[in-house]
């Protein structure tokens, strides 16, 4: 019965817009004052779209075809934190073309935590939020999966998985292929047409336009494995290998100067785990991880390259290790974690002529010249059930110091903790109070980036950003419904923001505020019909508006957005789902630095999940029904985006109509 399954808020619904059907089936949507937890998840390629359609405080930022970013509360980059598996993972583009969430496939994930404000202190910079993205792990069952995917466009998709072992070794491996043709907007315009049509209304310089012979390529194409071997080597002690590996290759950005040529990513762990090593001394964790991305971009596809002055490429490389050491202890009732981290980042990228190879100009061809991020963190949380209360303690010391080639050293340190109580009232009732704080320090980018003519677009004095937070929140759940609200007020002392039309020392630190309110609900109509729905508004103001401007609004503030989704179990495992999705205007925005007024928008999707036996399902579905135009995220300078100067930015909009099918068979 339906009533009895835990039933995902909207989860059910997802569908991705390159991919094959975002099955999200039996997700749970564990909830406390700063997580979301989506369990046994088989999505698309684009975690950043599944989410951004999944949780309430998630939106998405379009860059492309496919490695779309994320924001959470309005937070970006930096001031969010992605681990995966326990790695901390980084990507190498200062355009923000391979954000983390592009170097690991949703169809690999099991769980998705979703933490919201300054509440984890195990993995460094979680400022404002992060995701805490767990793999599928390797099961002593046989077991294997065929996925096979077509779209609109052009889209397909061929997957593969197969998993097993026994008591003393268990391995895992996946595969994927998949590309795609260019989407077409509600318009009818492809990537390339978008371009066009803003050179025709002046937002976009003629040079920009893909040539001839590129106009009609495939967005992307993309290609993943990730392979893992567990090998029991005593009783409770467990050595882990893993390996993920994603090429992909000619992915168009239209918004931007440049296309990637290529986007390799590695990521490499290796874990020693041993559980129940005394009745005091639960567990303790031991793990390397490593980690390097290849980002070429270049002006190769479009007309500017005809020039050989702007036959360019920035090409930017990144490579990360860490060590993390976690212990668990469990003594009267009192749950500790201890542990110590140490990471190292290095950002490296490089202006070059793409057909001869020469270096751009004299003295300034390194874009990033040689930056290294050494971290060193102690960190503990203690969780307490006293009754009916809950409470979680948490903090963090950092150490950082961020080195440069030819610039002088900086340094930074932190102390950054939380306190997260739960009252259940009763069985049903319960409420939440978040109180946090937590740092990020400035990346080499905002620190010392060098533009193509050699300006020193970073500012190399910057402080590190802290987030002083409050959460407030109140879950209810019965047979009947289930319904939670969240409330947040966060305040941003030195936030690193970037000044439009500074050509030099671009970024400085600023003071802010941002608050919103979220929420979430599911009515259980009967046994067979479910009602989900969620909602999102937050706004962000700067304390004072920066030197010689006007506009305190603060960039990235999506408007109030809402959706509502019903699903039909017409038979066991096969569901019917309609579900609308709807955004306010945007017509609160930082005018002084880039962002402009989009109209709002509403769109429906339509799917049909079949299982025709518990080995084999398919799925057909519409996204965007209606075949509207409209756009979801804004044109903030912080991306480097096409434009004419002043107010005359390209803003890109979402696909169209999409009409999808797949194929998944298990054995």
């Amino acid at each position: 019965m339906l009533r009895k399954k835990i039933i995902p808020l909207s989860i059910a619904l997802i569908t991705s817009l390159y991919a094959e059907d975002i099955l999200l089936n039996e997700v749970g949507v564990e909830s406390s004052i700063i997580t979301e937890v989506a369990e046994n998840a088989q999505v698309s390629a684009d975690l950043a779209q599944t989410l951004s359609a999944t949780i309430p405080s998630i939106d998405m930022n379009r860059r492309s075809g496919i490695a779309n970013d994320i924001y959470i509360r309005g937070q970006k980059r930096d001031n969010i934190s992605v681990d995966v598996d326990g790695t901390k993972v980084q990507g190498a583009c200062v355009n923000r073309m391979d954000p983390p969430t592009s170097h690991i496939l949703a169809n690999q994930i099991e769980t998705v935590e979703v933490i919201e404000g300054p509440y984890d202190v195990e993995t460094m910079g979680t400022l404002s939020g992060g995701l805490k993205i767990k793999t599928k792990q390797p099961t002593k069952e046989f077991k294997g999966e065929l996925n096979l995917g077509m779209g609109s466009w052009g889209y397909k998709k061929v997957g593969i998985g197969a998993s097993g072992g026994n008591d003393k070794v268990r391995a895992l491996i996946s595969a994927s292929y998949e590309s795609s043709g260019q989407y077409k907007d509600g318009d009818g315009n492809t990537i390339s047409d978008q371009i066009d049509k803003n050179i025709a209304d002046g937002n976009a310089p003629a040079a920009t336009a893909y040539k001839d012979e590129y106009k009609d390529m495939d967005a992307y194409t993309k290609k993943s494995i990730m392979t893992k071997l567990y090998i029991t080597l005593a009783q409770d002690q467990e050595l882990r290998l893993s390996y993920t590996g994603n090429r992909s290759d000619d992915i168009l950005y239209g918004s931007s100067k440049m296309d990637a040529l290529w986007d390799d990513s590695n990521i490499y762990s290796v874990e020693y785990n041993i559980d129940n090593i005394s009745d005091l001394y639960k567990n303790i964790n031991l793990q390397y991880y490593a980690s390097d991305v290849n980002h070429p971009m270049a002006t190769t596809y479009r007309k500017s390259s005809l020039n050989a002055a702007m036959d360019n490429t920035n090409h930017l490389t990144t490579n990360m290790q860490g060590l993390k050491l976690k212990n668990n202890f469990d003594f009267s009732g009192f749950k500790l974690l201890f542990g110590l981290d140490a990471s190292e980042r290095k950002w490296d990228g490089k202006y070059y002529n793409t057909t001869t190879g020469a270096p751009l100009g004299a003295g300034n061809s390194k874009s990033i010249d040689g930056a290294k991020t050494k971290n060193g963190a102690i960190f503990a949380k203690l969780d307490k059930e006293l009754g009916n209360l809950n409470v979680s303690f948490g903090a963090r010391y950092d150490d950082t110091k961020i080195t440069h080639a030819t610039q002088d050293t900086r340094y930074y340190s932190s102390i950054s903790g939380n306190m997260i109580t739960t009252y259940n009232i009763n069985k049903e009732n319960k409420v939440f109070l978040g109180v946090g704080s937590a740092s990020r320090v400035p990346d080499a980018r905002e620190l010392w980036f060098r533009a193509s003519n050699g300006n020193w677009v970073g500012t190399d004095n910057l402080k590190q950003t802290t987030n002083n937070e409050i959460d407030l929140g109140y879950e209810i759940t019965n047979q009947d419904f289930k319904l939670k609200i969240k409330t947040f007020y966060s305040m941003l002392d030195d936030y690193i923001y970037i000044k439009q039309g500074q050509a030099s020392d671009a970024f400085e630190n600023i003071d802010a505020t941002v608050y919103g309110v979220e929420l979430t609900a599911s009515y259980f109509a009967t046994d067979d019909i479910t009602i989900d729905s969620g909602m999102s508004y937050k706004r962000g103001q700067k304390d004072k508006a920066l030197d010689g401007q006007t506009d305190k609004d603060l960039a990235d503030m999506a408007p109030l957005r809402a959706n509502v989704a019903l699903n039909y179990e017409y038979a066991n495992n096969s569901i019917a789902t309609i579900e609308m999705q709807a955004s306010d205007k945007w017509d609160t925005y930082d005018s002084d630095n880039g962002e402009q007024a989009i109209s709002g928008w509403a769109i429906m999707n339509m799917k049909v999940k079949h299982a025709l036996d518990k080995h084999a399902e398919f799925t057909i579905g519409v996204n965007n029904v209606f075949d509207n135009t409209y756009a979801v995220n804004n044109t903030y300078v912080d991306l480097t985006l096409l434009t004419t100067g002043g107010d005359n930015i390209m803003l890109m909009n979402e696909p169209g109509r999409y009409i999808y099918t797949n194929l998944t068979f298990k054995f």
